[in-house]
């Protein structure tokens, strides 16, 4: 698949000053940024030989060694930069950096001790853009977005499972990112074949409940690792209350608080697959949950007319903003969303909202938040700000890592 038009490779114009003595294939920025992420107009130059999926040395404008990255020309983002510094880059860096990934959730965090299921590569966040793996079980759920990730899956996968013990992996490659970096689907779904295992699912559990992992109809890699810690903690939060969870998915959510004590719990989505599932991980625990398919604006509308109120609602919607372009948009739709569920709290009730799009800003979502509340008339009392658990850890050159953001409050 030819680049867009508006999106040529980046060649260099006239060959840089001193650039023949540069380590071969090389990249040179226009601007000194400390963000894995460079875009087309922020690339000077790139040597004739670079191609796409390729490791790049970067240079800096003036010609010294920056980092070296990702490269992959005709791309939105061209040039994703994985380490910085002037030192040649190790043949076995990758083999380390997955060894490192891996050392952190089995010695340093003891997830197995918790779950059988959590995050084992979270991209950039461990200096391997384009890759994620959750661990399910003996599963390795891969997600591929950019060429280079792809090329080298290869060499990752046998390693991961040699490092976790897994012996099965499960391959999956995000649409938008890899159209973007000039790859047709089918090409990917040919070289990742190799890899992938015919799995339709598994069982894991993550402290104390079980859930069924649908890796064919399930979203992202199957199933939610990062809201684990929330899920326990709105388990001890909600015991005797009367629970709504509002974009429930698969249950997660509803499941921990019916095991924690909630009097009921009813959970809606809108996906007819994720409530059949929902409603089976509810089976899979032994509790009964009352799981409805409907669209959430409509049903929270329609109960809003009735006067019904909850003594907590969880709000856990999908990714509302998708880019830079549509973050207003965005934006509108969690307005909307929020100023509907906090209707729905029961005064003194407790409020768990939460947003995973990496572009709204962790300040702005509770902004927003509070202001729905007080131009309705009623206080949010803070209890506690929580994200993703410590397997999703955030870059601090790459804020949007921090992606998840979830709100507890009650509500006066």
């Amino acid at each position: 698949m030819p680049a867009p038009s508006h999106r040529r490779p980046i060649r260099p114009r006239q060959v840089p000053t001193g650039s023949e003595g540069w380590s071969m294939p090389w990249v040179q920025i226009k601007y000194y940024n400390f963000h894995p992420n460079f875009f087309p107009n922020m690339i000077m130059a790139a040597s004739p030989d670079a191609k796409r999926g390729d490791t790049v040395t970067v240079y800096d404008k003036e010609g010294k060694p920056f980092g070296h990255g990702f490269f992959s020309p005709g791309a939105r983002v061209p040039l994703r930069v994985f380490r910085h510094g002037a030192e040649p880059l190790d043949p076995d860096h990758f083999t380390k950096a997955l060894r490192q990934a891996v050392d952190l959730r089995l010695k340093t965090l003891g997830l197995p001790q918790q779950t059988d299921a959590f995050r084992v590569v979270h991209a950039d966040a461990d200096g391997i853009p384009g890759l994620m793996v959750d661990k399910f079980g003996e599963v390795l759920a891969v997600e591929l977005s950019n060429a280079s990730a792809l090329q080298r899956a290869g060499e990752w996968i046998p390693l991961l499972h040699e490092l976790l013990g897994t012996t099965r992996a499960v391959v999956h490659f995000d649409d938008a990112p890899i159209r973007a970096e000039g790859l047709v689907p089918h090409q990917v779904l040919e070289q990742v074949s190799q890899l992938s295992a015919p799995e339709a699912g598994t069982k894991i559990i993550e402290n104390g409940m079980r859930f069924h992992v649908n890796f064919a109809e399930g979203h992202k890699t199957g199933f939610f690792c990062d809201q684990r810690n929330n899920r326990a903690q709105l388990g001890r939060w909600v015991k005797d209350c009367r629970v709504l969870d509002v974009c429930c998915y698969s249950g997660g959510f509803s499941v921990a608080a019916k095991l924690g004590g909630a009097a009921e719990v009813i959970g809606v989505d809108l996906d007819e697959k994720a409530v059949e599932q929902a409603r089976k991980n509810a089976n899979l625990n032994q509790q009964r949950i009352d799981f409805v398919h409907a669209d959430a604006f409509t049903y929270m509308r329609q109960m809003q007319r009735n006067g019904a109120t909850w003594d907590a609602v969880v709000l856990d919607p999908p990714k509302l903003v998708h880019s830079r372009e549509g973050f207003e948009e965005g934006k509108a739709r969690y307005h909307d969303l929020n100023k509907l569920a906090l209707s729905l709290v029961a005064r003194g009730g407790l409020f768990v909202t939460c947003s995973c799009s990496g572009l709204m800003p962790v300040e702005q979502f509770e902004e927003l938040v509070i202001g729905i509340a007080h131009r309705n008339g009623r206080k949010l009392q803070i209890l506690d700000r929580t994200g993703a658990g410590p397997d999703h850890p955030v870059m601090s050159n790459c804020p949007e890592s921090r992606y998840l953001k979830t709100l507890w409050a009650r509500v006066w």
